[in-house]
């Protein structure tokens, strides 16, 4: 166990929300892990015209104010998606709206898009610029928007040419009304709102990929609309998926019922399944970004055989320290190579 993984369990002994500051801080002074090895080469992948060391990202949520993105990518992280970020500033939820299931390996969070703002995130992109590594930003709205689809808009607008790729989230559980944006007419008119405004900031110039997260609660038919909704609406992949509302049995931890979402290690299986139906929804054109419950090399690599081009994790962190990082990469190139995959990309979908 590393150092950082020492700290990482002394750090959970402050309250969640605590704690998350104080690593943001620690990352921000330069306290951060450093990754001093290069990526097997058999972890390098590509996705929507992304070039990745490799597969595995850190998930919106842990990075909202694109504090800490090249402290993230010197973990070694193949990619990182800085966010949710919303057009103004706004609290969030009432505290407590954290809540660790140490028994479950999971958290409930209703943390309701607590963020700095696009300004603050857009100056610290700025001071970036410039630097290698593919950071995204996640957009969302604010709680009280008349107009949430120009709040969308109104995120492509202010980081572009300053974010590798846009992810539209409209499918946190925490935002009252968020997820009727998944609905068949509300969809349509977001992503006809959001191609009329990348074609006018592209120019003749290509458009950062967008990405689509979606929640783990669909069903089979509304899925199929989404990946349709999104093949016609220019959107280059879906991320499955977000938190979930359900409250998966066995759980055991006397925080269960809190409201808000969950995820982490229960979250697995049905985020696993509901990835295996997006990329038969989707074909295999559209890129697939897997995340919910990885904790491990086998996670991971269940994600790509289901349909996964890449990853995401944040929970897992919270239960095992920066270092998973590292052993989640080396495990998966063990096992890419095990069973005769030249690539990440030669196994996708191999298990469905």
């Amino acid at each position: 166990m590393s150092v950082y993984d020492l700290a990482a369990r002394a750090v959970r002994l402050l309250p969640p929300e605590a704690a998350h500051e104080a690593t943001l801080a620690a990352l921000e002074a330069g306290l951060g892990p450093k990754s001093g090895e290069a990526d097997d080469p058999v972890l390098r992948t590509r996705i929507a015209g992304l070039d990745l060391p490799n597969p595995v990202g850190i998930a919106a949520g842990f990075d909202k104010d694109a504090r800490v993105p090249d402290a993230l990518l010197a973990a070694g992280f193949g990619f990182v998606e800085a966010g949710t970020v919303t057009p103004r500033p706004q609290p969030g939820n009432p505290k407590p709206r954290l809540f660790r299931l140490t028994a479950d390996r999971a958290v409930i969070n209703r943390m309701g898009f607590n963020n700095r703002g696009h300004d603050a995130a857009r100056a610290r992109m700025e001071r970036r610029a410039g630097r290698p590594g593919v950071v995204g930003i996640n957009l969302g709205a604010n709680k009280d928007s008349a107009d949430r689809n120009a709040d969308y808009v109104a995120g492509l607008r202010a980081f572009w040419g300053l974010a590798s790729y846009f992810t539209i989230n409209i499918s946190s559980p925490n935002t009252p009304g968020l997820r009727d944006l998944q609905s068949a007419g509300a969809l349509d008119d977001l992503l006809h709102a959001l191609d009329d405004a990348r074609g006018a900031l592209a120019g003749d110039a290509a458009a950062p990929p967008l990405f689509l997260k979606i929640a783990p609660d669909l069903d089979e038919d509304d899925l199929e609309r989404i990946a349709g909704a999104a093949r016609a609406g220019g959107v280059q992949g879906l991320i499955v998926s977000n938190t979930t509302t359900g409250r998966p049995a066995g759980l055991s931890d006397p925080q269960q019922g809190e409201k808000g979402g969950l995820s982490g290690a229960p979250l697995m299986a049905a985020s696993t399944r509901m990835l295996r139906l997006a990329r038969q929804a989707a074909g295999p054109n559209l890129t697939l970004i897997g995340t919910g419950g990885i904790a491990s090399g086998a996670d991971a690599f269940a994600k790509i055989r289901a349909g996964a081009n890449a990853v995401q994790l944040y929970t897992a962190l919270v239960f095992e320290g920066p270092g998973l990082v590292r052993r989640i990469k080396q495990d998966l190139a063990a096992r890419l190579k095990s069973e005769g995959f030249a690539s990440v990309a030669e196994a996708v979908g191999a298990g469905r």
